[in-house]
């Protein structure tokens, strides 16, 4: 690898990491998947997957196209705003009136449905309208400023993708010991019900 090349895959990585980092809706479920210790590689796998399809996507120019179609974005800003709210409203039922034993057990583990992780990981992913302004238009049209190197300049943003997500659900494991008094998932369960809440309310606004 000759060092232009490593640079700018730095500067992939720097940009992806530097978008996907903040507080989200995204990223408030993985730390909470993470803790559960529930369908945590298939949680990380779709979020890190879809960010590089997305990020291929934009290195390849498609940016033009999502900007063609304002309506398509505005219909993912509704039914991601809607998705946001109801899942918020969940996680304060959650966190006002938690269920008897909610918490971990011995193991560290929590029952719950795999599917329905997976589902609301596709979600959260592809139903909210800042990962395409982020990823496809945004790291889209900072790659194509370097040129030929475009693609190594999305290979670094995805690697921050993996890196960040693999990070996220794997290590919010060491909270385990935290996590194991029911008060700590309601503290828990209220972050996650405002980040929710906040971010759909933010989509039906911008919407």
């Amino acid at each position: 690898m000759t060092y232009g090349t490593f640079t700018t895959a730095l500067a992939g990585f720097g940009t992806g990491l530097s978008l996907i980092v903040a507080i989200g809706a995204q990223n408030a479920f993985v730390l909470r998947q993470g803790v559960h210790r529930q369908a945590v590689l298939r949680v990380v796998g779709i979020c890190a997957v879809s960010d590089a399809v997305l990020i291929a996507l934009g290195v390849a120019g498609v940016g033009a196209v999502v900007t063609a179609w304002p309506a398509a974005l505005t219909a993912v800003g509704v039914a991601g705003g809607l998705f946001l709210l109801g899942y918020g409203v969940l996680a304060a039922q959650r966190a006002l009136r938690p269920a008897t034993g909610e918490g971990l057990d011995a193991r560290g583990a929590a029952t719950g449905s795999a599917r329905a992780a997976v589902l609301t990981a596709l979600a959260l992913t592809w139903l909210n309208p800042h990962v395409y302004l982020d990823t496809v238009l945004l790291l889209g049209s900072v790659a194509s400023d370097h040129g030929t190197g475009r693609w190594v300049f999305g290979v670094g943003a995805a690697l921050a993708s993996l890196l960040w997500f693999t990070g996220l659900g794997y290590g919010s494991r060491l909270l385990t010991g935290l996590l194991s008094r029911p008060k700590a998932w309601r503290v828990l369960d209220g972050v996650v019900a405002a980040t929710m809440l906040a971010m759909g309310g933010m989509l039906l606004a911008g919407a």
